[in-house]
């Protein structure tokens, strides 16, 4: 499924997620979440990061992305995984963005 076929299959369904921005990616977008429509048969969570970039084009969400570990309803997603494995997003998940931290 290509971006412009999510695009179109979103504006179709109510179903939804809300996505939690936290450090670099709440800054680089000014925002802390957002609710995110998905379409009928869901989205799969490899996919999100592209949509999520699209819908804030120019920020450099992107960049930010690349590095980002994510979490579904506080379960953090070790392997987006494949097939099987897959994690599909259908509606009603939280998922967090969480760029790598640093300290000391």
């Amino acid at each position: 499924m290509n971006i412009h076929e999510i695009q179109s299959a979103i504006s179709a369904s109510p179903r939804a997620i809300t996505v939690l921005y936290f450090a670099s990616a709440r800054t680089t977008i000014d925002i802390s979440y957002e609710r995110i429509p998905l379409p009928e048969a869901g989205l799969p969570l490899k996919e999100l990061p592209k949509l999520l970039e699209e819908r804030h084009a120019g920020k450099g969400l992107g960049k930010v992305l690349e590095r980002c570990r994510w979490s579904v309803n506080d379960e953090m997603v070790e392997h987006i995984g494949e097939g099987e494995d897959e994690v599909v997003l259908r509606g009603g998940e939280e998922v967090a963005v969480i760029p790598p931290v640093s300290g000391g």
